[in-house]
C-alpha cells in the first residue's frame, strides 16, 4: 500500500525522473526487503538468547544469509516477516514454535520493517535517476510529462474560482 505514496514523494518531492521510479520502485518492493532481513536475523539470534543455545560468528553469518535469502522471497503484504521467520528458525535449527516469542511485539516492529523497506527502495531509485541523469536527459522527456505540461496550458488558471451571477429575477 506504501508503492504509490513512495513513487508521488520520489517524483513529485524529490523530482526523481518518473521512468526511474515507476521501475526501479515495483521492483525494489519485491525483493528488496532490508528490513525484513534485519528483522529475521536479529530475531534468530534473540530466540538463539531466549533458549541459551550457544552461537558463534559462523552461526550469525548462517543466520544473516539464509534471513536476507529468506526476506527476498517474502510478500510485500504486513506480517509477512512472521511467515518467513519460521523457515530462517527451521534452517538454523531453532523450534519454529519459538516465534510465538515475538508475535507480541511483531505488530509494532512490522512498521519499522516497512519503514526501512520504503527506505532502502527509495534510496535505490534516487541513486538510479542520479547515476542514468545523463542517458534520462539526452533521451528527452516522457510522454506523460508532455501531456501533463499540455494539459496545464490549455487549462483554465484553477487558482482563480469561476464566478457566476444568477441575474434572473425570482
Amino acid at each position: 500500500a506504501s508503492l504509490p505514496v513512495s513513487m508521488s514523494c520520489l517524483e513529485e518531492k524529490n523530482h526523481v525522473d518518473e521512468r526511474v521510479s515507476r521501475f526501479v520502485m515495483p521492483i525494489g518492493a519485491t525483493i528488496n526487503m532490508d528490513g525484513t532481513a534485519l528483522y529475521e536475523a536479529v530475531a534468530a539470534l534473540f530466540i538463539a538468547q531466549v533458549r541459551d543455545v550457544p552461537y558463534s560468528f559462523g552461526s550469525i553469518i548462517a543466520v544473516s544469509i539464509t534471513a536476507t535469502f529468506a526476506s527476498i522471497g517474502a510478500a510485500g503484504i504486513p506480517q509477512a516477516g512472521l511467515v518467513t521467520m519460521v523457515m530462517v528458525l527451521d534452517t538454523v535449527g531453532l523450534p519454529a514454535e519459538d516465534v510465538t516469542l515475538i508475535i507480541a511485539v511483531d505488530w509494532l516492529l512490522d512498521r519499522f520493517r516497512t519503514t526501512i523497506n520504503v527506505l532502502g527502495d527509495s534510496m535505490g531509485a534516487g541513486l538510479v535517476a542520479h547515476l542514468s541523469k545523463g542517458e534520462l536527459d539526452a533521451i528527452g522527456e516522457p510522454e506523460t510529462v508532455k501531456m501533463k505540461k499540455r494539459a496545464s496550458m490549455s487549462a483554465p488558471n484553477s487558482n482563480t474560482p469561476e464566478i457566476s451571477w444568477n441575474t434572473t429575477p425570482m
